[in-house]
């Protein structure tokens, strides 16, 4: 069987409980060889970012400190400078990982109904698969997505056994991931002083109270 690497990329400011059960739904989905989490550098869709890359990195060796596999946290999109695309990193990956690998790129369902934003989003499929989970308000349902993306998806739809088989051009979906959680939300929550157990792991929680982060 191939080598099969996951990727979960995001701003994790902070990573939540919605980041970790994405991460967890996947690995037992596609039982992965090694899960990378990619914390984005200076992504162009957001705006400031307001933990330091250090702080970002740190809470997301707390919240996977004990996942129960392989978790690697990747920092080529901090390193690199200028604006970081997805495309990007995922070539990178490729190229380290050599042609036969599957490689699959994970995104939660908000994240796709906007995948025709993202800067050479077609080209994706040439170099990754894809791996969506659910989210509560936002619905997964082909008819419901921008049509450009519903029209590349459609032909790609696989399970996860045929995703992990293939190097790239797979999509697979998963509808069991019911949480709902945002990192606005705990951002919020922490801001002003309400109780955001629940919305982060504990170890992070504190973390996040030590350090002093989004209290402003």
């Amino acid at each position: 069987m191939s080598r099969c690497v996951a990727l979960l990329g995001g701003s994790f400011d902070p990573v939540h409980a919605g980041h970790v059960a994405l991460a967890e739904l996947f690995a037992r989905l596609l039982h992965p060889d090694q899960l990378r989490i990619v914390p984005a550098g200076r992504p162009w869709q957001k705006s400031n970012l307001e933990a330091s890359d250090a702080d970002r990195v740190k809470m997301l060796e707390l919240a996977f400190m004990r996942a129960g596999f392989p978790v690697t946290i990747d920092l080529q999109e901090i390193e690199r400078n200028g604006a970081t695309y997805t495309i990007d990193t995922l070539r990178a990956v490729r190229a380290e990982l050599g042609q036969e690998a599957s490689i699959v790129f994970l995104m939660g369902a908000d994240q796709l109904q906007k995948l025709d934003t993202w800067r050479d989003w077609r080209a994706l499929f040439e170099v990754a698969n894809i791996g969506v989970a659910a989210r509560p308000g936002f619905d997964l349902a082909v008819d419901k997505l921008p049509p450009a993306v519903a029209q590349e998806l459609a032909p790609r739809l696989c399970t996860p056994s045929e995703v992990r088989a293939a190097p790239h051009g797979r999509v697979c979906v998963a509808h069991t991931l019911a949480v709902d959680i945002s990192a606005t939300q705990v951002r919020a929550a922490i801001r002003h002083g309400n109780n955001a157990n629940g919305l982060v792991a504990p170890v992070v929680l504190d973390y996040i109270q030590q350090h002093n982060l989004y209290k402003s």
